[in-house]
Parts: C-alpha cells; structure tokens; sequence
C-alpha cells in the first residue's frame, strides 16, 4: 500500500471513499478522470484507489488536483464483465472489486464505488459486508427524474435480483422510504407499486399481494401508499418511491436511458440539418444545454445498494468520466449524512413492521411470518 500524504492535510473533515479502479468497460483512465473532475468540486474527498499501483500511479500523477489526495491498495486482479458472480466469490479475494468492498467492512472508507460487474458486486457487497437485520434481499435503487420537486423519484429494485416475491416488495418499499427520507429530505415520502395497470384487479399474484402488504405497513412506517403505477408514471409527480421487481426495474431503466440518448442525438441532427436551423440552435444553445443536462443518463448515474451494513454505490460499466464522477459526487452525498448508519437505525424494525403487515393481511400466517 502506498500512500501521498496525510489525509488531514487537505480540508477540515476528509472522507475516504473506496474506489474499485478497474471495473469499468472504459479501464482506470475514466475512472481515474472521473475522480480528479469530483475531487475539483470537493476538497473534503479522498480516495482509496484499489488496482496495480503501478499504472494507477502514472494516472494519478498526471492529475493535479489529485496530488496527495489518494491512496493506493495495490491489487492485481480484475473482475470481468463476463466472471460469474459464484466465480468471483470462491476466486476474486486478489480483485480490486474485493479490496474495494473490504475496505468499508473494515472501516477504512464509508462508501465503495465501482464501475463492475453487477452481479459479482452484488454477491460479492452481500457476503463481505452482510445484510442489515431483517432484510431478506438488498435491492439497488436510482434516483430517476421526474417531475416532483425534489426533481427524482426513487425507483427499486433495479437489477440486484429478477425475482421478487410479495414479502420482497414490501421491504423493498420499506428500504426506498428509508432512502427518500434520507436522501431526498422526505419526511412522508409516496409509494407506489409499478404494474401493468392501475386497477387493483391487474398484475400478476405476487404484485396483487404486495399491494395489499404495503398498504397495510403505511401508517406504521409513516409512509403514504398510492397504489399501483404504470410506465408512464415513473417520470411523473403521482409517488415518490417506485418499488418493482429488479427484472422489470432493470429494463425500465435501461429503457429510460436509451431514449434519453437517442432524443439527444435526434436533436443534434434536427439543429444541423440546414443553414437556418444551425442558426437557430445557435440562439436556442442556452436552453439546449440545459435541456441536455436534464436528460443525460451519465449526470445522475450510479444505483446504491440497500439493505446492507455498509454503502457500496454502482456506477455504469459503460461510464466516462462524467458518469464516474456523478456516481462519486452521489457516494460523497450518502458519506455526508451519514446514510448507512441512518438507514440501519430505520431498518431495525423492519422485521416488525413486516410481520405485522403479512398477520393483518392473512391472519392465518402470523405464526409463519
């Protein structure tokens, strides 16, 4: 392990985050770029940066605002896209995915943040840092824009696991309430279940069960429920907290994303299709930019794993170094408030609220619960 300096040299109240270097789909150069474009913004940030020291060194040394800032966990394995997530648990200990995440198990950072394989960083976060009490399945959540005023909606689970029974959804909806409170400011946030319809007679079994649960754990988790969502609602002001299965979550995300990637080059072909319409773009510019900060996937990425005794923030494998930095700014965001600990005070009662939502559905299963 190499180190630049002492961190309490810069700033007032360092925090360390723990950065997997090599997990991305654009290698440590994103990675490393995406950390000295947050560490300009935020002089408080430090970084425990696991990959090869040596090449993680000639990154770092071209980036000035990084100098003495980071601190190397020398490792030379590297997670791929395509490793198994029951490969990466019996072979990956030498990765610096693993490094990353012991890191905040041992308390050396408060939150991890990789670019890596999904599935091998959900097994991986699951088994090394362990479930909060209570929580049966961690789920990933995203802030997805929408209309309301805090300007996102909290939308999970998003890919952590494709199936979710009704019991799932309900801790789901609890983790999401837990993340909107702390992380949006939302005392009483809205909840609302993603269906195919509206009406309480569609959807599958396991959703028309969950609808119940959840509605009977609102008063006691001080949340309100509006019922059932469809698609075109996950960008609207109806609830505040979306809560799916992470099959359908997945796919509305990554739906979300491509569109909001094609309106963008649609519009740049429209504004250089002819002399009169480069003009016009060039008195429309402000109002474009602006548009185009709204509605790039890379400026709000990275989903937060939930449900765990440790925060461990997932950034796109495609990111640059933009969406690096997003999913960094967000990690340094959750490390401020102090989210893993508030989350695990609000969970404590999970297993309760749980319980007694599933003995009032169906008395019959009190004894089961």
């Amino acid at each position: 392990m190499t180190s630049s300096q002492d961190h309490n040299q810069v700033g007032d109240a360092p925090i360390m985050l723990s950065i997997d270097a090599m997990g991305g789909d654009l290698g440590p150069a994103a990675v490393v770029a995406g950390m000295a474009l947050s560490a300009k913004a935020h002089s408080e940030i430090r970084f425990l940066v696991h990959g090869p020291e040596a090449e993680l060194s000639r990154l770092i040394a071209r980036r000035d605002t990084l100098s003495g800032r980071c601190t190397i966990r020398d490792v030379e394995g590297v997670v791929s896209m395509e490793d198994k997530p029951a490969q990466v648990l019996r072979n990956g200990q030498g990765t610096s995915m693993w490094s990353a995440i012991d890191a905040v198990r041992d308390g050396e950072a408060t939150v991890a943040v990789s670019c890596g394989n999904t599935g091998a960083l959900m097994a991986l976060s699951t088994i090394r840092l362990r479930k909060l009490p209570g929580v049966n399945r961690p789920a990933i959540a995203i802030l997805w824009p929408s209309r309301n005023p805090q300007g996102f909606n909290v939308m999970l689970d998003v890919g952590a696991d494709i199936r979710a029974d009704a019991r799932d959804l309900l801790q789901y909806a609890l983790m999401g309430v837990s993340y909107a409170r702390n992380g949006l400011d939302l005392m009483r946030p809205r909840v609302g279940l993603l269906n195919v319809g509206t009406e309480e007679h569609k959807g599958r079994a396991e959703l028309k069960e969950a609808h119940e649960l959840i509605g009977k754990a609102a008063d006691r988790a001080e949340f309100d429920f509006v019922g059932f969502l469809e698609g075109g609602d996950l960008p609207g002001s109806v609830c505040d907290v979306i809560v799916t299965d992470g099959f359908t979550g997945n796919v509305a995300l990554k739906t979300g994303e491509g569109t909001a990637q094609m309106i963008g080059e649609r519009l740049r072909e429209a504004f250089g299709h002819s002399i009169l319409s480069r003009l016009g773009s060039v008195v429309a510019l402000p109002s474009l930019r602006r548009f185009q900060r709204r509605i790039d996937p890379r400026r709000k990425n990275g989903g937060v794993f939930l449900g765990l005794n440790g925060t461990v923030v997932k950034s796109h494998g495609s990111a640059d170094e933009t969406g690096v930095s997003a999913a960094i700014e967000l990690a340094l965001q959750l490390a401020q408030t102090g989210f893993s600990e508030r989350l695990a005070a609000r969970l404590e009662s999970i297993t309760d609220i749980t319980a007694d939502a599933i003995a009032e559905a169906d008395p019959g299963e009190e004894g089961q619960a």
